[in-house]
């Protein structure tokens, strides 16, 4: 495995590569949710290029990006271990030479001003952007991204798709703890008491999608009966939501399937999930 720091490095492993090309773009701080995606990506193609770049273009003022975990060094002893073939690790510098204030940014409206977009504005817009950077100089023949955030997910394949790009987007279904909490790197700002308390995010999702099975339409009132039962238990919600699982708008008889999904903080950690729910709405 190699690693480079240096965007003319990347492009020249790149162009030495013959055959398919997978991409995995991390935060790094790596778990089993990462590696599932770089399985994927070894199984589908021939190279696998994984990214590790805290990017504070999606990180409001306020927001966590000095005290993200950063794990270099286990980061890439696991990255080899799951047959990577380079790594590529820029500094803020290399990715946004002329700083932000001057960098020309890629936004997907439509869909990312609702859900995470409206508790955390400019959020997506640097995801879009720094996405759209690495898709341009891996070159990826397809990009691999987790389930768990789904409204990422699907402002990237909005992007991929308006913007003509050749990459083949790949969701990868989320990765649970054995008591259903999705994993992700801001689980360990859990206290014990709050990481038994978490896994309730995805049973109330669970209630809202066995709600529906069930016939129910009010999607409303069972979002909002959910969120309550949530903030009786000690969390924070931003919102709990049913929407057309591609357009992520309140659903119409024109939705061929759901998602249900949830945003909450406990303690220090905002932990998102979502579940599908492919029932389609009755004109």
């Amino acid at each position: 495995m190699e690693v480079v720091a240096e965007i003319r490095a990347l492009r020249e492993r790149r162009e030495a590569m013959r055959g398919s090309v997978g991409l995995v773009p991390t935060m790094g701080n790596l778990h089993e949710g990462h590696l599932a995606l770089v399985h994927e990506a070894r199984q589908e193609c021939a190279n696998v290029v994984a990214t590790i770049f805290v990017n504070p273009t999606q990180f409001a003022p306020n927001e966590d990006f000095a005290s993200y975990p950063r794990t270099l060094a286990e980061d890439l002893e696991r990255l080899e271990k799951a047959g990577v073939d380079v790594v590529f690790a820029p500094d803020t510098a290399e990715m946004y030479p002329r700083g932000r204030e001057r960098l020309t940014t890629v936004s997907v409206p439509a869909l990312a001003d609702t859900l995470c977009g409206a508790a955390r504005p400019g959020h997506f817009d640097g995801v879009a952007t720094v996405v759209a950077k690495l898709l341009h100089l891996a070159a990826p023949h397809r990009a691999f991204f987790g389930e768990k955030d789904w409204q990422q997910l699907a402002i990237i394949q909005a992007m991929v798709r308006d913007l003509d790009m050749a990459t083949q987007i790949v969701g990868v279904p989320t990765v649970r703890a054995g008591d259903g909490l999705a994993l992700s790197s801001r689980n360990q700002y859990l206290t014990p008491d709050e990481r038994e308390l978490a896994p309730l995010i995805f049973r109330k999702l669970c209630d809202v999608r066995d709600a529906v099975h069930r016939g129910e339409r009010n999607f409303a009132r069972l979002a909002a009966d959910a969120s309550q039962d949530l903030a009786t238990a000690g969390f924070h919600v931003d919102y709990v939501a049913v929407r057309d699982a591609e357009r992520l708008v309140t659903p119409d008889s024109r939705t061929p399937s759901l998602r249900i999904l949830a945003a909450a903080r406990l303690g220090r950690a905002r932990l998102i999930d979502n579940i599908g729910a492919d029932v389609a709405v009755p004109s």
